[in-house]
Parts: C-alpha cells; sequence; structure tokens
C-alpha cells in the first residue's frame, strides 16, 4: 500500500537526473536537423553527451565517435557508440527511479544477468542494411524526411520480415518507418515527437548489431504455479490491440513474483470500446479469467528473464475466484519483481503495480489528483481504456486504487481497477470487466444498436477468401 514515506520519497529530486535528461535532449534536438548540418551548439551537445560517459567503457570511442560526426563523418560505427551512450544515461535515470521506488515500496527486485543468446547469428547482410537507412535517417535528420527515404526502407523491411530470427527487428523498423511516412514530408510539421523518435531510432540501430535483437527475449525455462491477476493494462493502437495482464506467481519453491502476461491481435482503426475484446478471441481461458475475477493454474508456460510469461492459452486452467484486491493486500508488498533488460532501462517503460488506500482525490479541469498526507500524486486518466468501466469520474469517487506507477517527467499513477462509493453502495471496477462482453445495461444497448463491426469484418474477410 502507497503511503506518506512513499509520497516523500517520490517528491524528492534524485541528483543528476536533470543533468542527464538534458543532454539526452541535445542529442534529440541534433537528430531533429540532422548531422550534415551541425551547428556549433548541436556540435557541443555531441561533445557533452560523450564527455559524460568519459569515465564509462563507452568513454574512448564515444569520444572519437562524437569528433568525427562533428567533423563530417557519420557512419554508422560512429553513431553506434553515441547511441550506446543515449541508452546508458536513459538507463541511469530508470535506475535511479526504480531504486527509489522499490526502496519506497520495500520491493526486492531480482539483478539482471546476461546469458548466452541460443539462437544462430542471424543473416548480417539483412542488419546491415538497417544500419544504411538508420544512418540516412540521421545525416538528413527528421526535418528532412520525405516520402522517398521513407521508401528506401521498404525492401529491407519486407526481407526482415521474411526471418523470423529478425522479426523483432522487422516490426520496430516498420513502425519506424509507419510514423515516418505518416508525418512525411516532416519539415511542414510545426511540432515533432524528437524524444519518440529518437527513442525509436536509439533501439532500431542496437537491435540491428549482429547479436543485439535477443538479450531478454528468450525464454529462460518454464514454470508452473497458481497466476492470481492484479489487473489488466489495454495498449490500443490503429492497427493493433495489446492485452497485458500483471499478476503474481505462486509457484512451488519459489517466492512469490510479479509477472506480465501479453497477448496482442490485429484490429482496423475503426474498432474500439467493448468491441476490442473480440478480437484476442483465441485466448478464452486468459479473458475468461479477467471477466470472473479468477486466479489461473499454468503448467510449462515459458517465462523470459524480464517477467513476461509467453501466453499459451492451453497451458492455463481457470481456478478459484481471486479478488485482485485481496491478492494485493495479501501479497503484493513482499511479491519479488523482475529483473529489467538493458534495452528496456528506459524512464518511460516504467510500469509497476502497487495498491493506493487512505487517500482524497481532487478534480480540476478534467485532472485527478491523490492527495497522500499532504503529497499529491498525479492520476493519469488519459490511459484509461474505452473497453471498460473505468471512468475519470470513477475514480475521483475511489477510496482505493490497484494501478501502476509510472514516470514521464514526473511520477503518475495508472488505474488499473477501483473501489468506490456511488450513490452510497460499493462499487469495485476493474479495466478486464467487460473482457466476455460489457456488462453495463447502457453500453450492450448501444453496442446492439451499433451493430457487431469484427463480425461484419470477419465476414467480409471470409467471402473475399472463399473467391
Amino acid at each position: 500500500m502507497i503511503g506518506v514515506q512513499l509520497a516523500e520519497l517520490l517528491d524528492a529530486p534524485l541528483p543528476g537526473v536533470d543533468e542527464a535528461l538534458d543532454l539526452v535532449a541535445g542529442f534529440d534536438d541534433a537528430l531533429v536537423h540532422g548531422f550534415a548540418r551541425l551547428g556549433e551548439d548541436r556540435a557541443m551537445a555531441l561533445s557533452a553527451l560523450a564527455g559524460a560517459l568519459a569515465a564509462t567503457p563507452l568513454g574512448v570511442r564515444a569520444g572519437e565517435a562524437a569528433e568525427k560526426i562533428i567533423a563530417g563523418s557519420a557512419t554508422d560505427e560512429h553513431l553506434t557508440p553515441l547511441a550506446g551512450g543515449r541508452t546508458a544515461l536513459f538507463g541511469a535515470v530508470h535506475d535511479a527511479l526504480l531504486t527509489r521506488l522499490d526502496t519506497a515500496l520495500g520491493r526486492t527486485r531480482v539483478a539482471w544477468e546476461e546469458s548466452p543468446s541460443t539462437t544462430a547469428p542471424s543473416a548480417d547482410n539483412l542488419l546491415s542494411g538497417c544500419r544504411s537507412w538508420l544512418n540516412e535517417l540521421a545525416i538528413t535528420g527528421w526535418r528532412g524526411v520525405g516520402h522517398d527515404l521513407v521508401s528506401a526502407a521498404d525492401q529491407t523491411i519486407e526481407a526482415l520480415l521474411a526471418v523470423p530470427d529478425l522479426r523483432r527487428q522487422a516490426v520496430l523498423l516498420d513502425g519506424l518507418a509507419a510514423e515516418l511516412r505518416a508525418s512525411s514530408p516532416v519539415g511542414t510539421m510545426d511540432r515533432l515527437p524528437a524524444r519518440r523518435w529518437a527513442d525509436l531510432w536509439t533501439r532500431a540501430l542496437l537491435l540491428s548489431r549482429p547479436g543485439g535483437g535477443h538479450s531478454g527475449s528468450e525464454p529462460s525455462g518454464s514454470v508452473s504455479g497458481r497466476l492470481l491477476i492484479l489487473g489488466v493494462d489495454v495498449h490500443e493502437h490503429g492497427t493493433a490491440v495489446q492485452i497485458q495482464v500483471h499478476g503474481i506467481l505462486e509457484s512451488a519453491g519459489t517466492p512469490p513474483r510479479l509477472v506480465r502476461a501479453s497477448v496482442a491481435a490485429p484490429k482496423v482503426d475503426t474498432i474500439v470500446g467493448p468491441a476490442l475484446w473480440r478480437l484476442p478471441h483465441r485466448y478464452p481461458v486468459l479473458l475468461g479469467a479477467l471477466a470472473e475475477q479468477r486466479s489461473l493454474d499454468i503448467t510449462d508456460m515459458p517465462l523470459l528473464d524480464s517477467g513476461d510469461l509467453v501466453w499459451h492459452d492451453d497451458r492455463a486452467g481457470a481456478g478459484e475466484p481471486a479478488d485482485p484486491f485481496a491478492t494485493a493486500r495479501v501479497l503484493l508488498a513482499g511479491a519479488l519483481a523482475p529483473a529489467v533488460p538493458p534495452l528496456d532501462r528506459h524512464p518511460v517503460r516504467i510500469s509497476e503495480p502497487v495498491l493506493v488506500e487512505g487517500y482524497t482525490t481532487a478534480t480540476e479541469g478534467g485532472a485527478v489528483t491523490l492527495d497522500l498526507g499532504g503529497h499529491t500524486l498525479a492520476v493519469d486518466v488519459d490511459r484509461l481504456p474505452t473497453c471498460g468501466p473505468l471512468t475519470p469520474e470513477l475514480v475521483a469517487a475511489s477510496t482505493a486504487c490497484l494501478g501502476l506507477i509510472r514516470w514521464d517527467g514526473g511520477w503518475t499513477l495508472q488505474p488499473l481497477a477501483v473501489q468506490a462509493t456511488v450513490k452510497r453502495k460499493p462499487v469495485t471496477a476493474h479495466n478486464g470487466d467487460w473482457a466476455l462482453g460489457p456488462t453495463d445495461p447502457k453500453v450492450v444497448k448501444a453496442e446492439a444498436k451499433a451493430g457487431d463491426a469484427v463480425a461484419v469484418l470477419r465476414e467480409r474477410a471470409g467471402r473475399l477468401l472463399r473467391r
């Protein structure tokens, strides 16, 4: 449970965080305008980034790379050390923030141990093609990106998608290209998502190094036991939806541990709201456990070192009813947290389940905050999914909240479930309550009136395939 002690720790400044983020911002600004057009200020920003890494194993290579780029020689050999340095700075900020959070929660975390890859070496010619395109992006800068430069990646992406071992790199590169294509010509945009694009570019460049795509992405073994669900986070995109379940795994011979299980499905942008739950229909056991608030008995489920279960619905069975709030009150404080893979050490990827009680709420202009003994915690109501019963009004009326603590320039709480009093009656609502269909009569009526878009699209797709 979050209390005053945690609120005080979260409010206190962390030395060095702002300085590290300023160094990253300087690098990102250089990417906006391109390394072929470095002015004095942006050249100084690259030198400052390299200087901050001087005492690290990257120090010598980063210094040499900055000098070469400033002199007009920007190859992937020079870009990679600076991309690694940017990632290392974000990793340091991530570690400082997560250590403070773990301390405040009294949470124990497994240390990361690099394991050798069991995957055969990938075709370097395809990865070289990735690096070549990313190099062109860096030299040109986001402001110079147009349709021709974006299209230059199409052949490489198509070839990557055909190789299962390179699917991770392919999807990332495809996503970056899609965002750039949708924004082209980028030079006409008033504001650019500079940090997001720099994050994607940096990650893609590091993953395109030989052997760079497997750290933390391979199962370290399989687990069996009882999975107690805490809540579900719904990630919605125009072309895909991901259901990410947070829970606690009880397994014989090991302490309870925090785990995640994610399943995804393709979609079109017209499928929104409760209809999203019809898309991951291949996972009825998982969806049933969310809707009915049941535990799951899992057998030989692959587990990544990152704490992510590789979900196989046929290896899970519905267990006894399990109230997520009761699970959190009994087990969450002592659950062992997973290690964080190196490339995932980024502040915006912090997503830690917590139970918050004993607060009062305040609303202003649609924003909701929790008052924890004089310390406030912002609630990220913009992350509430449209496919569940949680609303900003229900969160504002709540007295207990199961959610995810996140950081994006400051700490926020993303609700997954709340307990509230509405019209003098106790109400409990979870994001996954409608996983088997909405239970609110008004929503059911509205859906019936609008029709089943998923069924219509499936019928049309089937008709096309039969031709």
